[in-house]
């Protein structure tokens, strides 16, 4: 008996229909990331360009289009909220009134980008009145924010239903983001950027443009801390610090308290001013809770004296109390004093889209002066493109004024083709024609040959000045710098935040623990930092213990030991060199997989970290040696490199197809040691390769046989050993003296000695090191498995030896790479090394030597 055919009924009702069948949990993946992103780049988060979320740039390019500047009378606040909803923001008019009544207030804003008038709320928390009663239009300094924005200085999107555009970022003349800061909560992160003084931020910008090497205490020079519009007073600079070092930090705000004596032996509290975002009303209420339930002591009364004149909330004390003694418990029990915890995390655009940073306070100057310089190459093009079509309108009016007869003589016998005849008679073109043609007859008999020359002569001298500035950076930046002192000198004041020195203050590099770490780097570029006790040594030929988790197509590429407090020095491929400290760098657990390089430094599309080197400062009389991959060396001043550039700075040149993989620091009297992936090595005088400047592209180091390439470089020490490592995890030391010829180093620039007996058991080379007894070695590879070691533990053989085994390598997997670090103390990891089942701690079979 057959089966009936089983019918979808949908089918059937929708035969063209075709469903699509997802997995409910990556579809849900899917949607929540993207709905995340939409909140942190849509609503949530401002830009570090202008220091806008999208709300407040919509209210502001809104009032721009309907003429509402400072100089025009105020409209209803309705008209504004109605002109935003309809034109740019399909959300709520709640949500964008609040917006416009922030940018009105005195109490949230240092700068207020809106005039408001009528009751926009109080610092005592009381809301503002319904916007069909206030009225507002843009205040002074928003001209500034919004200058030039008709030059196609900025990018344009299509509103919501596409009857329009509207800009993606506005122009902001000034570095509006410190100024006015911000603060909102996105998807799983948060932003907090306190107001700052604009005359220090414009001074601080000014620093960087006349000095790119500017560190933080040279802008801490200019900055000295945020700058609240309810004044008050800032306790200490550590936090300061902290946050304009690394994004991060927490200031204490204090109130601004003086004692006042009245009646017979009374004292009294006068507030005057209290921390930023701070509820005067509410503060009081808590005060007063607290003393009716016996948790304040030594207070009789309080009171809210504040008028147009001023705060001034008094506490008055009892007889017997002790003036100070009260106001150190109200300072610890209530919000008169207040933690500000800063966390300056802002969109930049990175390849053309907008992702979410923490910045630091020298990061978000340079992205500001970067596309400060943008907008003004963007104006001068404008600018040049409307001289050069003026111009050659006056062009064609001069020919006409001097042949004036026989032009009005064509226009009024030809009409129908006067055009056509007067391109034909006097080699104009269809523009200029034109224009002829729309004059007046009398406009065009009255034509004054002198005044068109002098405007025609103006407009040469304009076009020559607009190309020359496109063309030199130098004044590109000086345009900008006198525009940042116009807008200083126009909008600046004086701060009216207090910051106090706080005794035995511990700034954030003493709150860092200093201790040796390990620093992980995987090829897909996450870096992350481990306490470098948490690998204890073990026996060489064990199996190791995981140094992290790795996705599948990733593997750690590279591993080195320093110190927190150390700077790092990243060299990428590309020849660029980036500066972070040791702390700088997110600590993770030993199985994490740690942080993405593009969240910490920033490279470019392709670049990659090949070379990273730690030190405490920049003498002088130290040097750095480069070598390439195809066997190129350079000598540079390690102070020539000395900068905190976001950017960083370029320190070698590179050939096409060559790339930078080794970085040692030197004294200028030391050899150095390359060798290569078949196994060769030359060791010479840093002294043959003259010192260079940073743009400079080097000498030849090795010369390389075909199919070979440099895997690594050294410095040669006397009394040390060379050691190498394979790809199938063998490895040996050399006595230094095999490298090192007995009238001294070679000669570069040939192609040196055999260093390694490469075989297919071995593999190819991976790495050199110079090393001695005293030293631990780290072997990874690619997954993810470092093993610790001591140097002594491996067996010293001549140059041609195939060396021992290190590493018990599962099928497939290879070594990738080796760091040196300090020795561990081996009774110590013994006491602490736990066995493992797995460990294959194995006794290695005889070395081969030839």
């Amino acid at each position: 008996m057959s089966k009936k055919p089983q019918y979808d009924p949908e089918e059937i009702r929708y035969p063209n229909q075709h469903i699509e069948v997802s997995p409910l949990v990556p579809e849900m993946e899917k949607s929540y990331i993207e709905y995340a992103m939409s909140v942190i780049v849509g609503r949530a988060l401002p830009d570090v360009r202008d220091g806008l979320k999208p709300v407040h740039r919509r209210i502001l390019y809104a009032m721009y289009e309907d003429n509402l500047t400072a100089d025009k009378p105020f409209k209803k606040s309705a008209t504004c909220v109605g002109d935003v909803l309809g034109r740019y923001h399909p959300h709520g008019d709640a949500s964008v009134y609040d917006a416009l009544v922030r940018l009105a207030q005195d109490f949230s804003m240092r700068y207020m980008l809106v005039d408001g008038h009528g009751n926009f709320g109080s610092i005592d928390g009381d809301p503002p009145a319904a916007y069909r009663y206030t009225e507002a239009r843009l205040s002074k300094i928003s001209d500034e924010m919004l200058r030039d924005i008709e030059k196609d200085t900025v990018d344009w999107d299509p509103n919501f239903d596409e009857t329009r555009k509207e800009p993606k970022v506005l122009p902001s003349r000034f570095p509006n983001l410190l100024v006015n800061g911000s603060s909102g909560i996105a998807v799983g992160m948060a932003t907090n950027i306190p107001p700052h003084n604009l005359t220090e931020v414009i001074n601080a910008t000014i620093c960087v443009l006349d000095n790119p090497e500017a560190e933080l205490c040279d802008l801490m020079e200019h900055i000295k801390g945020p700058d609240f519009p309810t004044k008050g007073i800032i306790m200490g600079r550590s936090g300061i610090r902290a946050a304009y070092a690394t994004g991060r930090g927490r200031l204490c705000v204090r109130a601004r308290t003086e004692f006042e004596e009245f009646g017979k032996d009374r004292t009294r509290i006068i507030v005057t001013e209290i921390p930023y975002q701070v509820n005067k009303r509410m503060l009081i209420k808590n005060m007063a809770d607290q003393v009716e339930d016996k948790r304040l002591d030594g207070i009789s009364d309080i009171r809210d004296e504040s008028d147009r004149n001023g705060m001034r909330i008094v506490i008055e004390l009892k007889r017997d109390a002790n003036p100070q003694v009260v106001l150190n418990r109200l300072f610890a029990q209530t919000q008169l004093q207040t933690t500000f915890a800063i966390n300056m995390l802002a969109l930049v655009e990175v390849n053309g889209k907008l992702q979410p940073r923490i910045l630091s306070l020298r990061h978000i100057l340079d992205e500001y002066i970067a596309y400060q310089e943008q907008v003004i190459i963007r104006r001068t093009k404008y600018d040049l493109k409307k001289a050069q079509e003026r111009a050659h309108l006056l062009e064609g009016l001069l020919i006409a004024q001097d042949n004036i007869d026989e032009v009005i003589h064509i226009i009024r016998s030809r009409y129908d083709d006067a055009k056509e005849k007067l391109m034909e008679r006097f080699s104009l073109d269809d523009v200029q024609a034109q224009a002829i043609l729309d004059m007046r007859l009398k406009a065009l008999q009255g034509l004054d040959r002198e005044k068109l020359e002098n405007e025609y002569k103006e407009l040469e001298a304009r076009i020559a000045y607009f190309q020359q500035l496109l063309g030199s950076e130098e004044m590109l930046r000086g345009v900008l710098k006198d525009e940042l002192i116009a807008i200083r000198d126009k909008y600046g004041d004086e701060r009216v935040t207090e910051i106090q020195d706080v005794e035995d203050e511990i700034d954030i590099e003493d709150l860092i623990e200093e201790e040796e770490c390990v620093f992980t780097l995987t090829a897909g570029g996450y870096i992350k930092r481990l306490p470098a006790s948490t690998y204890k040594t073990q026996r060489r030929g064990g199996k190791g213990i995981t140094a992290m988790a790795t996705k599948e197509e990733d593997y750690v590429d590279t591993v080195f030991t320093a110190s927190t407090h150390d700077f790092i020095l990243f060299f990428t491929n590309k020849g660029r060199v980036h500066r972070k400290k040791g702390y700088q760098i997110p600590e993770a657990g030993r199985m994490a997989k740690g942080t993405n390089l593009v969240n910490i430094l920033p490279v470019e599309s392709g670049e990659k970290v090949t070379a990273m080197i730690h030190l405490r400062e920049f003498p002088e009389d130290r040097y750095l040696a480069m070598v390439t991959r195809n066997g190129t060396v350079k000598r540079i001043q390690l102070s020539a490199i000395n900068t905190a550039r976001k950017a960083g700075i370029r320190c070698i040149t590179l050939d096409e197809g060559d790339e930078l993989i080794a970085v040692r620091e030197t004294d200028g009297d030391q050899a150095i040691l390359i060798a290569t992936h078949d196994g060769m090595s030359i060791c010479f005088k840093e002294t043959d390769v003259r010192c260079m400047g940073r743009d400079a592209c080097g000498v030849r180091g090795i010369k390389l046989r075909e199919g070979d390439y440099v895997i690594g470089a050294a410095r040669a020490k006397a009394g040390h050993q060379v050691l190498m490592v394979t790809e199938n995890g063998y490895g040996k030391r050399t006595d230094m003296d095999e490298y090192i010829r007995s009238d001294g180093p070679q000669n570069r620039g040939g192609y040196g000695l055999k260093g390694y007996n490469v075989t297919e058991k071995t593999g190819p080379v991976v790495g050199v090191k110079v090393v001695s007894d005293a030293d631990d070695i780290l072997v990874i590879n690619d997954a993810g498995v470092i093993i610790r070691m001591a140097v002594s533990g491996i067996s010293t053989y001549g140059r041609a030896a195939q060396g021992v085994k290190l590493m018990n390598l599962d099928e497939g997997v290879k070594v990738i790479s080796f760091a040196r670090t300090d020795h561990e103390d081996e009774e110590t990891a013994q006491e602490e090394e736990m066995p493992s089942s797995d460990a294959s701690v194995s006794t290695p079979s005889e070395p081969v030597v030839e």
